[in-house]
């Protein structure tokens, strides 16, 4: 309870960050929805099918707004913060995406939705592909966006060697205490090593995520996502080979100066049906460093 009492003031503490960023449409609305042992807020606007949109690190649900305001013109678009993330409540526990897709499909059962296209990105990508695999009748199309999937084919191997990605192990006591009032200082990292141009992550940007990231428990939260990644990898092996391959049209999109056309070479060992594609002049930050590009890419692969 006293974490939740926690919570309760931080976002009341740190709400008005929230103007610093592309508002969602007006229409939208926010619930805190109770779902698999804890609580997610989402953004839910307009009518006709569903389609879910997840975020990973470095930024919240608040990165999609630019799309969900082109796809509410004839959607139902729904847009939760991760647990342990952005405004949705921090759990002790409960951080493998296995068991994060189930708090995802317990937000559709809520909202009364059977089935949803998706769009991933980052983290949320690894959150989607345990949606999708735990429950594939109720995914009609994803689109996943530059991370590849934990345990899965060699780019998945290659990550855990690249020096860049020495944040997957950087976890524990002492590491969140040198983050501490640093999260400002620990996210310009990511903005600024994995993007192909840092200057398009405004200032206002930087500091709406570092507000919500140094939130009580934010960055532990955040951190216990990465300490998951193996158990993840045991996850995803398991769900491929009791599953199979989805079978569902999946979309895989890489950053230019990231992973490209190697996203569609990782989604291809996990789905039958894959289309590849790459966001032009973009780094990983996809919606902050090309949004009008990134919009289009999935809009138009949505309406078809």
């Amino acid at each position: 309870m006293l974490r939740i009492s926690v919570i309760a003031f931080g976002i009341l503490a740190f709400a008005s960050p929230a103007l610093a960023v592309t508002p969602f449409p007006a229409s939208f609305k926010t619930e805190d929805i109770k779902t698999n042992g804890t609580t997610l807020h989402v953004r839910v606007g307009g009518t006709g099918p569903a389609v879910v949109l997840l975020h990973g690190f470095g930024d919240t649900g608040d990165m999609w707004a630019p799309v969900a305001a082109e796809l509410v013109k004839n959607h139902t678009v729904v847009v939760p913060d991760l647990r342990g993330m952005g405004l949705s409540a921090h759990p002790d526990t409960g951080y493998t995406k296995k068991n994060e897709a189930v708090d995802i499909a317990g937000v559709m059962d809520a909202l009364k939705i059977q089935k949803a296209d998706l769009v991933t990105h980052d983290i949320g990508n690894m959150v989607g592909y345990a949606l999708a695999a735990q429950y594939p009748r109720r995914i009609t199309k994803w689109v996943v966006i530059d991370a590849p999937l934990p345990g899965i084919g060699q780019i998945w191997q290659d990550q855990l060697v690249n020096p860049k990605t020495w944040h997957f192990n950087f976890y524990g006591p002492d590491e969140e205490r040198l983050v501490a009032g640093r999260e400002r200082i620990f996210l310009d990292r990511f903005y600024n090593e994995l993007s192909a141009h840092p200057e398009r992550i405004d200032e206002a940007t930087r500091a709406h995520y570092a507000a919500l990231y140094a939130r009580p428990h934010a960055m532990h939260d955040a951190f216990e996502q990465f300490k998951a990644f193996p158990q993840d990898g045991v996850d995803n092996r398991a769900m491929l080979a009791k599953g199979g391959k989805l079978t569902m049209p999946v979309y895989a999109l890489g950053a230019e100066k990231s992973y490209g056309l190697k996203m569609k070479e990782d989604l291809d060992q996990v789905a039958t049906n894959v289309k590849g594609g790459v966001v032009p002049d973009s780094g990983h930050w996809v919606m902050e460093e090309n949004p009008q590009a990134t919009t289009k890419l999935i809009v138009d692969y949505l309406s078809k």
